[in-house]
C-alpha cells in the first residue's frame, strides 16, 4: 500500500491499484523460482509495473509545459542537493507533500528518486523524452522545496 500511495492521492485509486496488482502478483506466483528470487523485491517491482500500466491505460490528458529552461538550469536542478528537511519534517510529512505535486511530476519524481530508474527508462515507461523527463523532475524538485520552505517559515512562525 505504501508505494501505491506515491503514485495516488487518494485512498481510492490507492486500494485499486493495490488491488491489482495483488492480482498479479498471485498469478504470477507459480512461475517463479522461490529460492532464486528475492519475492520482496519482485513483488515491488511488479507493483511498480502495475502502477506505471495503469497510469498509461488512463492517460487521457496533455501536460503543456509552461516556460523553457536552459540545459544549464535543468543541471542545475537536477543536481543532487543536501538538506536536514526529511529529518525535521519526518518521512510521512515529505510523502504528503509529494503526493501535491502535479500528477506526471509526482510520478517522474517518485520513480527517478525513489525507486531508482533513469531518465532513459521513466521516459520509455511513460512514453516521453528524456528531457521531458528532466524537466518534470526538476518542476517537482522545486515545487518540493517551495513547499518545505513554507512549512519552515509556518514553524519558525510557531516557534517565536
Amino acid at each position: 500500500m505504501p508505494v501505491c500511495f506515491k503514485y495516488h492521492s487518494n485512498e481510492e485509486d490507492a486500494r485499486s491499484s493495490l488491488n491489482l496488482g495483488f492480482m498479479k502478483i498471485i498469478k504470477s506466483l507459480d512461475s517463479i523460482i522461490k529460492d532464486e528470487v528475492n519475492f520482496n523485491a519482485w513483488s515491488k517491482r511488479v507493483m511498480v509495473n502495475t502502477l506505471i500500466d495503469e497510469y498509461r491505460k488512463n492517460k487521457t490528458y496533455t501536460t503543456h509545459v509552461q516556460g523553457k529552461e536552459t540545459e544549464r538550469e535543468l543541471d542545475f536542478h537536477a543536481a543532487d542537493v543536501s538538506n536536514d528537511g526529511e529529518s525535521q519534517l519526518g518521512c510521512e510529512n515529505i510523502l504528503k507533500l509529494i503526493t501535491e505535486l502535479p500528477s506526471i511530476s509526482g510520478k517522474v519524481f517518485n520513480l527517478y528518486v525513489i525507486d531508482g530508474y533513469s531518465h532513459k527508462e521513466i521516459g520509455d515507461l511513460l512514453e516521453m523524452s528524456e528531457g521531458t523527463s528532466k524537466w518534470h523532475l526538476s518542476t517537482a524538485r522545486k515545487l518540493l522545496r517551495e513547499k518545505l520552505e513554507k512549512l519552515e517559515q509556518k514553524a519558525q512562525k510557531m516557534v517565536i
